[in-house]
């Protein structure tokens, strides 16, 4: 296993770093007590300074101007724009536009392509993931409601989703459907390309997580499909291949997730250790003092450093055998990045005490949005599942002493 970095590597981390640094952080207050709406033009140049740098879509094929790196080298770039909330959109590698352009990369028609992956990997539009359902366990993704009738030359589109992320103000949705339920349950759900100006797609609302409903990018929405017509062509991929093509998304979206998570786990570590040391608690006594502050301190070092070299080994996996061969390692890193996440987090806001409530820092943002890393994209317990029936199968037959 190499995970050495390229001179050219270091060169691009090293600008994405002062980058973060220097045009992003700023903006943070900002963004944490204004309309995320008040910011765009803001952003909008702050995305025009990355294109003229050579940073754009690091994860994008070059084809259709993104800088075409690998697993590994884009797990890199995650894990520095996870510094900060704004890091990913404006970089322009952001969920779930970048699933959403891989999956119309490898799946998409030659028309596809043309209407929506250029203006998609330029930053020009945005997009959705229709997957989850109100009423339905997210945990079994073969439960689907929502239906997807050929009538003619259109697809007719009934159901209710949600946490369906960064629907307002997205030009198009890719929607999961069932287009064949009398198929075997993995291959009754097709994946079909929605406008959201289409009749009878209604975003219904922005869903309040934790108090706070979002707008814009920065939202997950309620969507009702009531008689919602597309055309046949339509559909992305082979009928009824909605699940083997979501694999396909889920395997890298998983790394570039965990890697923006270590990206999270760094700020506010870093956050931690500064509050730490000039935090008076009594006359020449600071909180770094503290034995307990101490071991809050060496236990994050830790487990980020063992939860950044698993996601690592997991991506050059992927890199070198394909998404398959890394089914455990992706499994495995899934949860147990989240959790170190979660933990250094919840240590940083303790540390920084009330002012860790406040949205005068960073933290209370990534307390309150993160929390949902251990449930999407295949909620802790059954990774934990997953996993340990891979380790368990090599154990069959097989004679330990």
């Amino acid at each position: 296993m190499e995970f050495g970095i390229s001179e050219k590597m270091q060169i691009v981390l090293g600008m994405i770093d002062e980058f973060v640094e220097k045009e992003l952080i700023p903006l943070e207050p900002e963004f944490l007590n204004r309309p995320f709406t008040d910011l765009l033009p803001v952003i909008a140049e702050k995305r025009r300074l990355v294109k003229q740098m050579e940073l754009w879509a690091p994860n994008h094929p070059k084809a259709y101007g993104g800088m075409g790196l690998s697993l590994v080298e884009h797990g890199l770039v995650s894990e520095a724009l996870g510094r900060s909330p704004l890091g990913h959109f404006v970089f322009g590698c952001h969920a779930p536009d970048a699933g959403n352009i891989e999956i119309l990369h490898l799946f998409g028609n030659a028309a596809q392509k043309e209407k929506y992956l250029g203006p998609l990997v330029a930053g020009e539009i945005r997009s959705c993931f229709s997957m989850t359902e109100v009423n339905l366990a997210g945990s079994n993704p073969v439960l689907m409601d929502t239906t997807a009738v050929l009538e003619g030359d259109q697809w007719v589109i009934n159901g209710q989703k949600w946490y369906t992320t960064a629907a307002d103000g997205a030009a198009l949705a890719i929607v999961m459907a069932k287009t064949d339920p009398e198929a075997s349950p993995y291959l009754q759900a097709s994946m079909i390309i929605v406008p959201t100006d289409a009749p009878g797609f209604n975003r219904v609302r922005n869903i309040p997580v934790m108090g706070h409903c979002g707008e814009d990018y920065f939202s997950h929405a309620e969507i009702l499909y009531q008689d919602c017509r597309v055309p046949a062509g339509n559909l992305l991929g082979p009928r009824g291949h909605g699940f083997v093509i979501a694999q396909e998304r889920l395997g890298p979206g998983r790394i570039h997730h965990c890697m923006r998570w270590l990206g999270i786990c760094r700020r506010a570590f870093d956050l931690m250790c500064h509050r730490a040391l000039t935090r008076q608690i009594g006359p020449g006594k600071t909180l770094a003092h503290k034995q307990i502050v101490q071991s809050w301190i060496a236990e994050s070092a830790a487990e980020i450093e063992a939860a950044r070299l698993m996601v690592l080994n997991a991506a050059w996996k992927m890199d070198e055998e394909g998404n398959k061969a890394a089914r455990r390692e992706i499994s495995l890193i899934k949860f147990t990045v989240a959790n170190t996440m979660q933990r250094v987090v919840d240590r940083a806001l303790q540390v920084h005490g009330g002012l860790g409530m406040t949205d005068d820092t960073v933290l209370a943002f990534f307390f309150r949005h993160e929390r949902a890393a251990r449930i999407y994209d295949g909620a802790d317990e059954v990774h934990k599942v997953s996993a340990a029936r891979q380790i368990l199968r090599g154990y069959e037959g097989r004679r330990v002493r």
